[in-house]
């Protein structure tokens, strides 16, 4: 037995092992889709993506071309996905499709990968929750100390910027700067911390540890609501669209687009999430492709609209706020509409939250199954039949980072881990496909090996748009993962003890 042993698929659930509860359906699952696709992606990193800021260079008009760049390179990936969840349909998403592919140790990889991607999302949504949720108080005339509403990177920044004596200022910089003035310190350092932030993960992480029936409810709900707001934000935005702000249409030209496709793409991460709950699907042959193309393919329809409006409206050199969809009505003088839009961002990035935070700990648990983690990630709570212990430490983890983390280099690094995912998968579809061809597909990704090597080609592409420090954190991230890996999981792997098939390659 060595590192590169693969793991024959019927034997990716060992019988007696503990199993997840099937209550989902196609609509559940397009609508989890939906959930972790539209949220802080669209409601935040749009404006930046837009104007540029923050080491990038802005799109300007031409962020449409962004949307179809990246929905282009995601549907190639998600077309490889839906032939796997349909296949294997076990916790897990791509850890478990490459354990089939590549073997132990890419499974390994793909996993901690994967552990980085859902919690660092996690992290960036719970942050613009927080930042939205704020701005709502705000409309009501009620706000909340300044020093436990943001983190404490950004509040030196924004005292940095106040002592320098920078001009026009945007508001949120001074709250932030008030939030370093004000805040009580201990020992010399300021107490600063995002406890909105920390108090959603944890409700939350509630929420999920008590049913995956009720956590599939609760974000249906969520998602119909912003479906709502975002539908409003167009009919209304429409009205006040000036042709003359689409001009320049690409002020950067290609490369502006290539790097705001590089931002944006946190936009589109989320329909792999669908693939996690491929166990608690009813009938996951039919309905896991359903989920993950529609939940796309609505999706994306509405960020084309939407950034035709929001660019259409005002200059896009003025987007380059954490809120530029309400900051485009509020520039208009429409406040009463930029605190529904506020809202609807409440609501949209508490179902990612919902979505995201569910997705992490099952990937732990399958895992733990394994064996390459700790036997107790793999329980299920004898009631509610949900992975609680790790749904339990991954939201207390999420929620203390995202009292102290930074949005703009969260965003990044998540971009990159769900990009190398994507990359794993498709590649993991050619191989299966001469490994084990005879094996029933009751969805085939079409035109392979043409759309996996496409889905590879276009994700690449995206990677080496995104800075060389998100590289080199995502490199120490894999190598602190490899260390684990051989002290731990390779140790301790359940498939060590296997009897091998030369058959399998296990």
């Amino acid at each position: 037995m060595g590192i590169l042993s693969r793991k024959p698929i019927h034997e990716l659930v060992p019988d007696g092992e503990a199993k997840l509860a099937r209550t989902l359906g196609p609509v559940s699952l397009t609508m989890l889709g939906i959930g972790a696709i539209i949220g802080a992606g669209l409601f935040s990193t749009v404006g930046t993506a837009a104007a540029g800021g923050h080491g990038h260079v802005g799109a300007g008009p031409a962020l449409v071309l962004s949307f179809v760049l990246t929905a282009v390179a995601c549907c190639f990936a998600a077309l490889c996905y839906a032939e796997f969840a349909a296949m294997v349909p076990i916790a897990g998403s791509a850890y478990t499709y490459a354990y089939a592919s590549f073997g132990e140790l890419a499974a390994w990889i793909i996993g901690w990968d994967l552990i980085l991607e859902y919690a660092i999302a996690n992290v960036a949504v719970a942050i613009s929750w927080s930042g939205y949720f704020q701005e709502l108080l705000r409309g009501f005339g009620l706000a909340l100390p300044a020093w436990i509403g943001t983190d404490y990177r950004t509040a030196h920044q924004a005292a940095v910027e106040v002592a320098s004596g920078a001009p026009d200022l945007a508001p949120h910089v001074l709250r932030a700067a008030e939030a370093w003035n004000n805040a009580p310190h201990v020992g010399g350092i300021p107490l600063i911390f995002n406890l909105p932030a920390f108090t959603i993960v944890m409700i939350m992480t509630w929420v999920l540890v008590r049913g995956m029936k009720e956590s599939a409810w609760l974000n249906s709900a969520m998602v119909a609501l912003k479906l709502v707001i975002i539908v409003f934000f167009l009919a209304v935005g429409a009205f006040y669209v000036k042709p003359e702000n689409w001009t320049p249409f690409m002020p950067n030209g290609w490369g502006g687009v290539s790097s705001a496709a590089a931002i944006i793409f946190f936009a589109y991460i989320g329909f792999d999430a669908v693939s996690t709950a491929a166990e608690e699907t009813k009938n996951p042959a039919r309905d896991m492709p359903i989920g993950i193309l529609a939940s796309l393919a609505v999706c994306t329809v509405l960020y084309i609209l939407v950034a035709l409006v929001l660019t259409g409206m005002v200059p896009y050199t003025t987007l380059g706020t954490a809120e530029p969809l309400a900051s485009a009505f509020s520039s208009l003088g429409m406040n009463w509409t930029a605190g529904i839009i506020s809202l609807g961002a409440v609501f949209a990035t508490t179902s990612v939250l919902v979505v995201f935070q569910m997705g992490q700990p099952r990937i732990f648990f399958s895992m733990g199954r394994d064996g390459l983690l700790p036997h107790w990630a793999a329980k299920v709570h004898p009631k509610y039949q949900t992975p609680h212990i790790t749904t339990i430490i991954t939201g207390v983890g999420v929620a203390c980072v995202a009292g102290f983390a930074n949005i703009n280099e969260i965003v990044e690094l998540t971009n990159i881990g769900t990009l190398f995912a994507f990359v794993l998968v498709a590649i993991g579809i050619i191989v299966l496909r001469r490994t084990d061809p005879d094996r029933p597909r009751s969805f085939k990704t079409p035109l392979v090996p043409l759309v996996p090597i496409l889905a590879v080609l276009s994700c690449l592409y995206l990677m080496a748009q995104l800075p060389r420090i998100t590289w080199e954190r995502f490199v120490l991230w894999l190598i602190l993962g490899l260390g684990v890996y051989f002290a731990y999981g390779h140790r301790r792997s359940r498939l060590k003890d296997a009897p091998q098939n030369p058959n399998t390659g296990s």
